[in-house]
This record gives structure tokens, C-alpha cells and sequence, in this order.
């Protein structure tokens, strides 16, 4: 067995969420979910099949988003996984739905960071072992730090 590791390309201002599915359904359900979560939501899906025809299946509401989808997706190549990059909207957003969609196994990450994923290549195929997800934390937040994060948590409308 080899590991790789692939980053994922993604704009500045791009969010992803990467997960494994089971099923050709995979798109058609994530799809739905999350335009019916935010509407006008701008994003690009892809999903690797993992038996069958093995092709990389896509959808989305925006064609640089969907082609950015599916480089990425043919980058790892790790069967039954998906990722949906967004663009001005976030994952906090549309993850509950994600969640919710029947075919999703699991969610590995939803970030806005530099993300890097960790693929196994063995004889019988390729998986996603692991995600890394932006630089290391350097220290504990003090008093001041959780009142500006309370503050910005209010600004942003996610808390009162």
C-alpha cells in the first residue's frame, strides 16, 4: 500500500465539504438537499463510483464550481467519495442537510482552510484515510479572546 497526499484546489473564497457516500443516487440527493437549503446557493458536487462504471458523476449550479469539483475528485480518485465546494455560503449552512441525505456515510471535513487529503492506494482500490485541515493551533485563548469570539459569533448573527 502507498499514501498520497492531494490537496485540494479551491478559490480564496471557496468553502469544501468532503464525505463518502454509497450509492449512484449520491449527486441527484446532495443536489436537492442543498438547494432546498439556501436558495440561489452557488456550488459544484462530484462523487467517485466505486463499482460499475466507475466514473466521476457531477452536478451543480455553477460550471467553475463543477469543473473545480470534479479536478478535485479525479485528483483523490478514492471510490464512494464526494466533494462540494461553495461559494458564498458556508457549510454551517447546508451540513445538517448533507447529513440527512441517506446515501452519506460520513462527513470527513467542512472548511474554508488550505485542506490536504491523505489517500491510501492499494491493490484492491483507493480510500481517503485522513484529512488535514489548516496549521496548528499556537496556544489557549485567554478571557479577552472569548469575549471577541462571543462578539464576533453575535456580529455574524449566529448568537444573541
Amino acid at each position: 500500500m502507498e499514501l498520497e497526499k492531494v490537496p485540494i484546489k479551491k478559490g480564496e473564497e471557496t468553502n469544501i465539504i468532503l464525505g463518502q457516500s454509497h450509492f449512484i443516487k449520491t449527486v441527484e440527493d446532495i443536489y436537492e438537499a442543498l438547494v432546498t437549503s439556501v436558495p440561489d446557493i452557488d456550488f459544484g458536487l462530484a462523487f467517485c463510483e466505486a463499482s460499475g462504471d466507475r466514473l466521476v458523476r457531477y452536478d451543480g449550479t455553477d460550471e467553475e464550481l463543477e469543473d473545480l469539483a470534479v479536478e478535485n475528485m479525479r485528483e483523490i480518485n478514492a471510490g464512494h467519495s464526494f466533494i462540494i465546494i461553495l461559494e458564498e455560503s458556508f457549510p454551517i449552512n447546508v451540513m445538517k442537510a448533507v447529513k440527512d441525505v441517506p446515501e452519506v456515510c460520513r462527513i470527513y471535513c467542512a472548511t474554508a482552510n488550505d485542506t490536504e487529503v491523505i489517500v491510501a492506494d492499494a491493490e484492491s482500490g483507493r480510500g481517503i484515510l485522513g484529512i488535514i485541515d489548516g496549521e496548528p493551533t499556537v496556544g489557549v485563548e485567554s478571557a479577552e479572546d472569548k469575549e471577541e469570539r462571543k462578539e464576533f459569533l453575535q456580529t455574524i448573527g449566529y448568537k444573541r
